[in-house]
């Protein structure tokens, strides 16, 4: 809940959307995991070497488990910057406030500083 009041029928029940946000991860998410591709070859590299020091099997588990991390980082780094860029949506462009009475979306107020 937020401190906003519906301009529409006054009421104090107003709960955030987060449209932006959610939409914003899922999409930075996809688009990071996408471009740590490079990463993820350069991680598979790495982890086989550091791998080999325990044999075929360690080179062949180490290449996996790098090529593992370079994507989840890739996605996750995605993800934080698309969530900043939907929150930012949310707040100047979208109506991102609901009242939970009436139903009305609508664009709260930056609060102040």
């Amino acid at each position: 809940m937020t401190s906003s009041i519906c301009p529409q029928c006054g009421s104090t029940r107003i709960e955030a959307r987060e449209l932006g946000k959610k939409a914003g991860s899922a999409i930075g998410a996809v688009a990071g995991a996408a471009s740590g591709a490079a990463a993820i070859l350069s991680g598979a590299e790495a982890g086989a070497t550091v791998g080999a020091l325990a044999g075929p099997a360690g080179a062949l588990l180490g290449g996996l488990a790098g090529a593992l991390m370079g994507g989840l980082f890739g996605g996750a780094a995605g993800c934080a910057a698309g969530s900043a860029v939907g929150e930012a949506l949310d707040e100047s462009i979208l109506g991102n406030r609901q009242c939970l009475d009436c139903h009305y979306t609508f664009t709260a107020p930056a609060p102040a500083q």
